[in-house]
């Protein structure tokens, strides 16, 4: 704390699915520090204890103040679910600024009703694209972006993108990545040994992450995805926690059971960076895990056309792979033939994108509340 006295109203964090839980944990305790008051709304929308809860135990957040309890739905009617009960809490709460996280169907439902009450919104990780429509994720970050009075980027290609968009540069911050800035902090605590013999899984190992409807939602893709990978895991055993969507999808593809293929229920995320870290390659469709991969140096195979993460790709590990290029890019990764990490990571990945996003909200709110 720093003696001074921030003002009544607060600033509400609206946090819904895992990976907004790991970016909002450092943003929250540097504006703890700060003095500011808080409030931490939970949609719900990641509903499974092992995919919210143990991630608030695991990574210091507070309890949330309230726990909307959304759960699943198509993206229509999830986002029209968010939207009603983040209204009724956004009129009671009514607070000085709405923060928003990443590219989640909550992210774009809270800072769409913040607008229509005129109230402020600040969007950690803006200006990411991937530049392909077809991803709902896409449409919600650019929607965000161009609702938010305050955006912060995790790296320099992002703020070109918001200029070219003609966003106002007076209201973009370069700040670093938060998501990294809680893996440098636990970094001691993942164990990739403990991770390895809790699942039964030998010394060389991969590990799997798959959620974007185009490896899971539609049938076909997700039997070209489950057979990729059961022929993948003739050559490295792979771990694959899956969330119940899907578990019920690459399950009934064939996945579950394929010889090498160790099919988990969803971890913790100290249980599941204990497993990324000590892993020989990563294949998954996940932004952060991307990231999380440069950082730790471990090779990551991307099963996507496009990355909103480019950086991954030219300062790390990461490669885009189709359906077809994955086996190979894997018996090639496992020859000693893949990427090579800098000994640098990205500008401003360096454990201090929290306070950085603090300094600039308190800032802010001096100047307008």
């Amino acid at each position: 704390m720093n003696g001074r006295v921030r003002p009544v109203r607060p600033v509400l964090h609206v946090v819904g699915t895992r990976p907004n839980f790991v970016k909002a944990a450092p943003v929250v305790a540097a504006l703890r520090a700060a003095g500011c008051d808080q409030v931490l709304v939970h949609t719900g929308q990641h509903y499974d204890e092992r995919m919210s809860d143990v991630f608030f135990r695991q990574l210091g957040l507070p309890e949330p103040d309230t726990d909307l309890g959304v759960g699943s739905g198509s993206h229509a009617r999830q986002t029209a679910d968010l939207l009603t009960a983040l209204e009724g809490e956004l009129t009671a709460r009514d607070p000085a600024l709405v923060v928003v996280y990443g590219d989640v169907n909550s992210s774009l439902a809270a800072a769409l009703a913040a607008a229509k009450l005129g109230m402020p919104v600040a969007h950690v990780e803006a200006g990411l694209r991937s530049f392909d429509m077809t991803m709902p994720e896409e449409v919600n970050r650019r929607l965000v972006d161009q609702l938010s009075d305050l955006l912060f980027a995790t790296s320099p290609e992002a703020v070109g993108h918001l200029a070219r968009e003609g966003v106002d540069p007076g209201r973009v911050h370069l700040v670093g990545n938060p998501m990294i800035d809680t893996l440098l902090t636990h970094l001691d605590h993942f164990d990739p040994t403990a991770a390895r013999t809790a699942h039964g899984l030998p010394e060389r190992y991969g590990v799997v992450t798959l959620h974007r409807p185009a490896n899971v939602d539609d049938p076909e893709a997700a039997e070209a995805a489950a057979r990729v990978l059961t022929e993948a895991a003739r050559l490295l055993d792979l771990a694959v926690p899956l969330h119940p969507r899907g578990r019920a999808a690459l399950g009934a593809a064939g996945l579950d059971g394929a010889p090498g293929v160790h099919v988990l229920d969803p971890l913790g995320y100290v249980e599941f960076m204990s497993l990324v870290r000590g892993a020989s390659a990563v294949i998954t469709d996940s932004g952060g895990v991307q990231e999380e991969t440069t950082v730790l140096g471990v090779p990551c195979l991307t099963l996507r056309t496009t990355t909103e993460r480019p950086v991954t790709v030219t300062h790390g590990t990461n490669r885009l792979v189709g359906h077809g290029e994955l086996v190979p890019a894997l018996r090639k990764l496992l020859d000693g033939d893949g990427p090579q990490t800098p000994d640098e990571g990205p500008p401003l990945w360096d454990g201090r994108a929290g306070a950085r996003v603090a300094a600039e909200v308190v800032r802010w709110l001096d100047h307008h509340v």
